[in-house]
């Protein structure tokens, strides 16, 4: 078997018509350490974000101890089994530079690294777009964001400053999009073409030619508007031929039983159930390289999520539930903080329980994890919390509690980009311009 490689397929003979079935991923196309592919190759990686809002009660929330030997303060009990995967930063800062807005700003620093001036609108794209422009390109959705909130409007991703991606929000959408009658699984015996693609593809390309001829036609500010949508169309290009090409084998890529829809209601059981059933078709996603780039909102900035008991949702909570002297924090608010923090728990341990490799697909994964604020009664943009998780390949190093001194929330980001391959000197604008990445977690 000296001349086989991952894309060998088997061929024979059945009833006199030709017959083949592809190989899936063997640790025979992987090198000795099963970590990258016996041709030399990497193993492919991916970035993602998970989001909450409403920050933190800082007096249960930051660990007391820096570096590996930390102890899990009761807000964040919960991330003990993945404490190993997971990186804690505490005491970020995001810069205003001039203009604020309200569970707005601090989140938008975070991913795009520069500080917006108008409410609801970036000065550019966010950092799952820089990424996806660079690793995307080959699979069949650039990027995958969705949200547990049931609300379209909840956006966290741009395209560019004046394009929003809106995300995912009913399961059985999400499912369909991924899962639905288009997937090609990478592991069948057999690969056929979508008609429906192919005839999408045909109806593109005549598209693609009109254009290009209506670009020597208008004028300078018309090609810019073009040139925007033709980036878009060519990424649409690109989608149609990897459907149309067999995929890869991927061991670890099993199609998911169909998943449910479920009420859009905004009861923190009932987030839950919808963000750990989109987590599953995510991750699952991933592993079937359907995407490299991927978003996940838990709650937004004005969260409404509620408790079976209580009055207020969550966003009114951190701002008229007195403090408890004697706790030093308000319970209520940290109540929802604490389901926020199961959730992102379940988002790590989802991804880190799909074996590659090996290892598992968290391994070959750099994840970022924020929020909007550090104390949401105040709307305060200092001591903020932010995680990362995944060891990206290798080149990231987990399990550290990270007080970062009043430093810069950029650095996160800006630590992810270089870590993914972006050959960027700097990252972010203004208060908020970045060129340090985080000597503590880099290999």
């Amino acid at each position: 078997m000296q001349n086989v490689n991952r894309r060998r397929v088997l061929r024979g003979m059945l009833n006199g018509g030709a017959v083949t079935v592809g190989l899936p991923l063997l640790n025979y196309f992987l090198n000795g350490n099963g970590n990258a592919m016996a041709d030399g190759a990497a193993m492919p990686v991916r970035f993602g974000t998970w989001y909450w809002g409403q920050g933190i009660s800082k007096a249960v929330f930051v660990p007391k101890q820096a570096g590996a030997n930390y102890e899990l303060p009761e807000e964040i009990e919960c991330l003990k089994d993945v404490k190993k995967d997971i990186n804690i930063f505490t005491n970020l800062t995001a810069y205003r530079d001039g203009a604020f807005f309200c569970h707005y700003t601090g989140w938008v620093v975070a991913r795009t690294g520069v500080a917006p001036q108008v409410q609801n609108q970036s000065l550019a794209e966010s950092i799952d777009t820089t990424i996806a422009n660079g690793i995307g390109r080959t699979t069949r959705f650039k990027s995958l964001t969705c949200t547990s909130t049931g609300d379209v409007r909840d956006i966290i991703s741009y395209e560019s400053p004046t394009t929003n991606n809106p995300p995912e929000f009913s399961p059985l959408n999400f499912y369909t999009r991924l899962f639905g009658p288009d997937f090609q699984d990478p592991n069948a015996p057999t690969f056929t073409p979508s008609p429906t693609v192919m005839v999408r593809k045909s109806a593109l390309t005549g598209v693609m030619d009109k254009i290009k001829t209506l670009e020597n036609k208008v004028g300078s500010e018309d090609r810019a508007r073009l040139d925007q949508y033709f980036t878009g169309l060519r990424h649409l290009e690109n989608q149609f031929n990897q459907q149309l090409t067999k995929p890869e084998p991927r061991e670890a890529c099993v199609r998911p039983k169909q998943a449910k829809d479920m009420d859009t209601g905004s009861d923190s059981a009932l987030v839950a159930q919808r963000h750990n059933v989109m987590t599953d078709l995510m991750a699952m996603a991933v592993a079937c390289d359907q995407s490299r780039v991927f978003n996940m909102i838990y709650s937004y900035g004005f969260s409404n999520t509620t408790k079976a008991g209580y009055d207020k949702p969550h966003h009114t909570c951190t701002h008229e539930e007195p403090k408890d002297e004697k706790l030093g924090y308000q319970p209520n608010a940290s109540w929802f903080v604490r389901r926020a923090m199961e959730s992102w728990a379940y988002y790590v341990s989802a991804f880190s329980k799909i074996k590659e490799g090996d290892g598992t697909l968290l391994d070959n994964c750099f994840i970022m994890g924020n929020s909007d604020v550090g104390d949401a009664r105040v709307h305060s943009l200092e001591e903020m919390a932010a995680f990362t998780a995944g060891r990206m390949g290798g080149k990231i190093k987990t399990g550290l509690h990270i007080p970062y001194n009043a430093g810069k929330i950029t650095d996160i980001g800006f630590t992810g980009l270089k870590a993914m391959g972006l050959d960027l000197k700097t990252w972010g604008g203004k208060s908020n311009e970045t060129d340090k990445t985080i000597g503590e977690i880099v290999v």
